[in-house]
């Protein structure tokens, strides 16, 4: 058995207008209700570009483009003991269509202004929501080519 330790990968999104952001109010494994930015895991096979595209579409019916990298984090849950990477995209989103389907565990998305995400009501999911909106508003972008995904036909 193989007992070395991996974190969860996943992905998240940042999109900011007129000083407010976007986020998902969810209700996770039926625990209290919080707020994060569109987010999830990446699953088996799924670039990290067609799963942050996929969350936003699952959480807020909304088509995301992704312009910059805007951080990494490394988070352990305090809880649970596992183990975070996620990888924060920045970009823009259109209306939301409402003929999207949206994941049942997401109860609303809406703006948010960062002093409402400071307020603490609702809590934040993890710290690394308030951390990557901060980030980003110092301005740290990473160009989305710095993302390769080497399909293992190149070996």
């Amino acid at each position: 058995m193989d007992e070395r330790w991996r974190p969860h990968l996943t992905v998240a999104a940042l999109v900011e207008k007129n000083g407010r952001f976007l986020m998902v109010e969810e209700r996770p494994e039926g625990g209290e209700h919080v707020l994060n930015q569109p987010a999830g895991h990446v699953e088996e096979q799924e670039s990290l570009l067609a799963a942050i595209t996929r969350e936003v579409r699952e959480e807020t019916q909304r088509h995301f483009t992704p312009v910059a990298v805007s951080g990494l984090y490394r988070w352990r849950h305090p809880r649970s003991g596992i183990t975070y990477l996620r990888v924060v995209f920045c970009g823009n989103c259109e209306q939301p269509d409402p003929r999207l389907p949206r994941d049942p565990a997401i109860l609303d998305a809406r703006w948010y202004t960062l002093a409402d995400l400071r307020s603490g009501q609702p809590r934040l999911r993890s710290p690394m929501v308030l951390r990557a909106i901060e980030d980003y508003l110092a301005g740290q972008r990473l160009p989305l080519d710095i993302v390769r995904e080497i399909d293992s036909d190149e070996l």
